[in-house]
């Protein structure tokens, strides 16, 4: 009798653990996808101002045609990979697709800020200096939500390699979670040369 006694109060235990790592491990996958969700909104807005901003510098930079056509088809390129990102948050191969269309795009806008530095005209423009400064203040917003999310996704990851997570994860179909880097370029991580 204390036999079977001992064997259901394992069972209960052990089904008690199991419960409490699949409802973190839950707890912890929603934070992250919320998290994303943050990003998301401010991907959106960013993406929302880039053809006011073209459309801005248009009538300034109508030799550059190209460099703008290059943009809006960057911003559709990205704004395609951040809707994949946000129906698969966390999945590596999705957020990997959307830092490169977002490194294209950023090199886009880099070249069109870069440009505007030469005309005078644009250089003055209110419209454009308000579009640039809301830019700016997107991506530093797009930091920020990209830091808690990087943040959540590492508190998953490491519950769900901890034990006894570890243990039941996998089966449960806990995939471990992918960390949205920031854009970086190979020369943006080189020490800029200064000639004398």
């Amino acid at each position: 009798m204390y036999i079977a006694i001992g064997v259901i109060a394992s069972i209960v235990c052990v089904s008690l653990l199991v419960v409490a790592v699949y409802n973190g491990l839950v707890t912890r996958r929603n934070r992250y996808k919320n998290a994303y969700a943050q990003i998301d909104v401010q991907l959106k807005r960013r993406y929302d101002l880039i053809p006011n901003l073209v459309e801005a510098v248009r009538g300034y930079l109508k030799h550059e045609a190209g460099t703008l056509e290059a943009v809006v088809q960057a911003r559709n390129s990205a704004y395609g990979a951040a809707q994949r990102a946000a129906e698969r948050a966390g999945d590596p191969e999705a957020l990997r697709t959307l830092v490169n269309a977002e490194a294209a795009l950023h090199s886009g806008l880099s070249r069109i800020l870069a440009l505007s530095e030469s005309y005078p005209e644009l250089k003055g423009s209110q419209a454009v200096r308000d579009l640039t400064e809301e830019l700016t203040t997107t991506e530093n917003r797009v930091a920020f939500a990209r830091q808690a999310y990087n943040d959540s996704v590492t508190s998953y990851n490491t519950a769900r390699e901890t034990f006894p997570a570890v243990m039941i994860a996998g089966s449960f179909g806990f995939q471990t979670a992918g960390l949205l880097e920031a854009i970086e370029h190979a020369a943006e991580r080189q020490a800029p040369r200064i000639a004398l």
